[in-house]
């Protein structure tokens, strides 16, 4: 099923995921946004849950009080009547602003950021001018996943975009900065990972006794800014290990 440019498939017994597009773009980004909270007012509490990803929006509903015929029509006459414009696939409509740019500090240097000389010798770039490109940016929040506070950040300069790690580390700090191909990330928590590291944020990306729980949401935007070690510390940063 489509909606004027929107594909809606089954993803199980009680739930759908809408499709958006098959790219990465801000544009994209905020049509997903704002079907979530137009569905999210039509829905109610018959929605469980949602997660909303680059390009897609998945919507869980609740089986006992809705079927999928009914979650589908719902879906055609909100997204189809929406005066917001979120069936829109003009790439070059600009998109909407995101509800918040948060400002991350980073500790930048070799020791915090294993993977800044491999990224400096593959950009023929310096290790600065690697750092210089990774703060000139303003990243969007596209998706949060593989862990609470993972936010998907995107789109890195393409000089300093780095495949995956072929052999991802056991053990990755919390607060490491890291790149994968065009995107960027922050480590929740202590985990295994694959990521190019390049620094470290002193900055906690999910705290469950915090409110909210993350200080960023999808469609947010993220700007990082270089600290010295001493700040990193004096910020509550600690250097992890990496194994």
């Amino acid at each position: 099923m489509t909606t004027d440019g929107i594909k809606i498939e089954v993803a199980g017994e009680n739930s759908l995921i809408l499709y958006f597009g098959d790219t990465t773009a801000p544009e994209i980004s905020t049509q997903v946004q704002q079907a979530s909270k137009k569905l999210t007012e039509a829905l109610g509490d018959l929605i469980i849950d949602q997660v909303t990803s680059y390009a897609s929006l998945l919507l869980i509903f609740d089986p006992l009080r809705a079927d999928q015929l009914y979650i589908r029509k719902v879906i055609k006459n909100t997204l189809d009547s929406s005066n917001e414009g979120i069936v829109n696939t003009d790439k070059n409509a600009a998109p909407r602003s995101s509800q918040t740019c948060l400002e991350l500090p980073v500790y930048y240097s070799e020791e915090s950021g294993p993977e800044l000389t491999l990224i400096s010798n593959n950009s023929g770039l310096s290790v600065d001018e690697v750092i210089a490109l990774h703060q000139s940016l303003t990243y969007r929040v596209y998706a949060i996943g593989f862990a609470p506070g993972f936010a998907f950040l995107g789109q890195v300069d393409e000089r300093i975009a780095t495949p995956r790690l072929s052999t991802p580390r056991l053990k990755v700090p919390r607060g490491a900065v890291g790149i994968a191909d065009r995107q960027t990330a922050i480590y929740p928590d202590v985990s295994p990972g694959g990521w190019n590291l390049i620094g470290l944020c002193p900055t906690r990306m999910f705290n469950p006794e915090a409110t909210p729980t993350m200080p960023v949401t999808v469609g947010d935007e993220v700007r990082f800014k270089a600290i010295s070690k001493e700040e990193f510390h004096a910020l509550g940063g600690e250097i992890g290990d990496y194994q």
